[in-house]
């Protein structure tokens, strides 16, 4: 990515960033916020932050690392729209055919907690809201803002960008053609809790540590070059 790029990126989400905390201040003061669930952006944020850990929560390492893990994820399922592989179905590597990233995130056994309810509304496990309210009010708990309200921020800007321009920053894994001596697609497709108990299957290949596999607590996997 261009110093250019770099600077558009980073002047998209320090708008959208902006916006969020202009709003905020405008309901009170409050240091985080969130759109309504209910919205797509809303939805979306939500998903990001309940995928990686906060402050405190196990797989914790850094702000950093958290925003990247939070990247990263929107990237796969981005790419599971936008850069279906050759050789492959979307079916194969998303559970369902579909354009729009919640589809994406709502598919069954996809994203646990996030799913349709019998009317085809979206929803969300009760436990998703408990966290997220948990992390709402530590982030608007203190004095100023802190790592708790800039990381919700964080997710917020992702997914509102998102949903106006596309994902924002660099895929880690785009470029990524061999890992353990096996050709590779580029991207990933697929994330788990990082433990090495924790695999999908069939054609994903596990991107180790040293490739930048393993964030915010969450292995991510790419796929053969060429399927089984």
């Amino acid at each position: 990515m261009g110093e250019s790029s770099r600077q558009l990126e980073r002047g998209v989400l320090a708008a959208v960033l902006a916006l969020a905390l202009g709003a905020a201040t405008a309901r009170g003061g409050q240091f985080a916020s969130l759109e309504g669930a209910e919205t797509k952006a809303g939805y979306l944020a939500r998903l990001l932050i309940n995928e990686t850990p906060f402050p405190g929560e196990r797989g914790y390492v850094s702000e950093e690392d958290t925003e990247s893990a939070m990247r990263e994820v929107l990237f796969v399922l981005h790419s599971r729209i936008k850069a279906v592989p050759a050789g492959y179905r979307q079916e194969e590597i998303a559970a369902v055919r579909t354009g729009d990233i919640l589809d994406i995130i709502t598919a069954k056994h996809q994203c646990e907690g996030f799913s349709l309810d019998a009317s085809g509304k979206r929803t969300m496990a009760p436990r998703v809201g408990e966290r997220i309210a948990y992390l709402m009010k530590i982030a608007n708990g203190g004095k100023a803002p802190g790592r708790f309200a800039r990381l919700v921020n964080y997710a917020q800007s992702l997914a509102t960008a998102y949903f106006a321009t596309g994902p924002q920053g660099r895929d880690l894994f785009a470029d990524l053609a061999l890992v353990g001596g096996v050709p590779v697609t580029g991207r990933a497709y697929s994330w788990m809790t990082g433990q090495d108990v924790y695999h999908p299957g069939g054609n994903f290949v596990r991107i180790p540590e040293s490739q930048h596999g393993l964030l915010g607590g969450n292995r991510f996997f790419t796929l053969r070059k060429d399927p089984k």
